[in-house]
């Protein structure tokens, strides 16, 4: 005779709890619910203890539930710096008994809605739909059939969705401070766009809010920029290349780049025309890709918070579906951590082109 399975029922006598709060912790919701956690561990370890595991097929049956949700990229799941966003959507779900299914298009637009299909066709309670970096897009119209919010992406158009994005103006604004602090007024140049927010890469929004928050406090301080490079492609050979022409008809004080790839590109630039970080350039950039704590000097860079954004996306998606919200759709901006390092010094000498 097999032995009797532990039922909910038997957690929350041994917890001493009723049957719902046992069922309100164990779901997850305990802390939403302001259940005490000192209660919320009691259950918790009644669980463990008695071995307890939910019977998801019952489970689902009574609320309608398959407790799994989808999270659906384009290259998020294959890219060593977004990975991160992965972790922390799995850990988030995982927090909540919630499984995460992970599928990826590649940029095939007939890959995603097959996937988007199959996320459906599976039951997902919900669907994380996200890019591998932050960019406006066309909202799949399969997308809108299941709770789903949009992760690192910005509709082109009006949506309902809710959007989870890292807070790249305040991103832009702390690098301007860095500068600003440091003593820098004149000779700042910025490589990957610009100087003004219409001349960027197309459907980058990174582009556009890093400029909008630099612009903002230079102007305040009653600085800019003294030129812009737009780059296509926002790799280390584009970041050499532009730094190179730019050291043709400049000799800049300081130099934003929007990327750590481009910044180890303008670092080369920098050496071959014999001139060093931060002595006769400092350089400020954003990502915090792990060249930013290879190259000498460190790079003093902005982080995008991979992890965090992947567990709001989850966040924001189970209040999608526990019916939270109403209304206007928020937008959640998430802080960009300052990685302060040593390529940021005071300006060489006043004079400059």
């Amino acid at each position: 005779m097999s032995p009797r399975r532990v039922t909910l029922a038997d957690v929350a006598e041994a917890a001493g709890v009723s049957r719902s709060t046992a069922s309100l912790v164990l779901s997850g919701r305990g802390a939403e619910l302001r259940i005490s956690e000192g209660v919320q561990e009691r259950i918790k370890a009644a669980a463990r203890e008695l071995g307890y595991r939910p019977n998801i097929v019952s489970a689902g049956l009574r609320t309608g539930r398959t407790l799994t949700i989808g999270f659906v990229s384009d290259t998020v799941a294959t890219s060593r710096l977004a990975g991160d966003m992965i972790k922390g959507a799995i850990e988030a779900a995982r927090d909540r008994g919630v499984l995460l299914f992970i599928g990826e298009s590649e940029g095939d637009s007939k890959l995603e809605h097959a996937l988007l299909q199959g996320m459906h066709d599976r039951q997902v309670d919900g669907i994380v739909f996200a890019s591998m970096y932050t960019r406006r897009i066309a909202v799949p119209e399969a997308l809108m059939a299941t709770s789903a919010v949009l992760l690192n992406a910005v509709p082109k158009t009006p949506s309902p969705l809710p959007v989870v994005v890292p807070d790249e103006i305040e991103a832009g604004r702390a690098a301007a401070r860095v500068l600003l602090e440091a003593g820098h007024r004149e000779g700042i140049h910025v490589i990957g766009a610009g100087p003004g927010v219409r001349n960027v890469p197309r459907d980058s929004v990174a582009a556009v809010e890093r400029l909008v928050g630099l612009r903002e406090v230079l102007h305040e301080a009653g600085a800019g920029f003294a030129s812009g490079t737009r780059c296509t492609a926002w790799e280390p050979e584009d970041g050499f290349a532009a730094t190179r022409d730019l050291l043709d008809r400049a000799d800049p004080r300081a130099i934003v780049c929007l990327n750590d790839r481009l910044a180890f590109g303008v670092y080369q630039a920098l050496a071959d025309a014999s001139l060093t970080v931060p002595g006769d350039v400092s350089v400020v950039s954003f990502d915090d890709h792990p060249l930013a704590s290879w190259i000498r000097p460190k790079l003093t860079t902005i982080a995008l918070p991979h992890y965090e954004l992947g567990r709001k996306a989850v966040d924001a998606l189970f209040a999608e579906i526990n019916g939270e919200t109403s209304g206007e759709k928020p937008v959640h901006r998430i802080p960009m951590p300052l990685r302060t390092r040593f390529s940021v010094a005071r300006p060489r000498h006043p004079e400059v082109s």
